[in-house]
């Protein structure tokens, strides 16, 4: 099986990753390409509702619960203390798709895209010490990169630069 391709959405917390990763996966599934995305979360979550059968299994020690019905599964894994999975982990359990959309995970060696908001935690450029970052998206001018600028909201140009940087192919409508 070929490597799936993939890119990511780079950015501090409140920087338009996510609402950039919805309007992206909402364009390129409109253009009939199959995406898949991976969300890292540097907290504790939980997509399982407290008393929930599932819950209970996981609270009686599960090592994975998988629930399905008619329309998705999941399955959730717990950790045990067990450390974080690498990124390799998770993508390879993935179903094959056209492209893997990725938010966060701003370290991995993946191209991926800066996204930047004026109203960011954070507002320091990480586009300077990451050489895997291929562009910028944001909601103000930035003068002070060589990188390609996008508006943070031209959510079409930046489908067709990812699609131009991992080699999209023709999709299958």
């Amino acid at each position: 099986m070929t490597a799936p391709k993939i890119f990511g959405i780079a950015g501090w917390k409140n920087s338009g990753k996510t609402g950039l990763a919805v309007r992206l996966v909402t364009e390129f599934t409109r253009r009939g390409y199959r995406i898949s995305t991976i969300k890292h979360a540097h907290h504790d979550f939980d997509i399982d509702k407290v008393g929930a059968d599932s819950y209970r299994h996981r609270q009686a020690g599960a090592h994975e619960v998988t629930i399905v019905s008619g329309t998705r599964y999941a399955i959730m894994h717990e950790l045990h203390g067990a450390p974080e999975p690498e990124f390799e982990e998770i993508l390879a359990r993935l179903a094959p798709c056209d492209l893997v959309l990725i938010e966060g995970y701003k370290r991995e060696p993946i191209p991926k895209i800066e996204a930047r908001r004026l109203e960011a935690a954070n507002r320091e450029p990480l586009a300077p010490g990451d050489p895997h970052i291929c562009a910028i998206a944001a909601d103000h001018a930035v003068t002070d990169t060589a990188l390609p600028v996008f508006d943070l909201d031209d959510t079409g140009a930046i489908a067709d630069f990812i699609a131009g940087i991992v080699g999209l192919g023709q999709a299958k409508a």
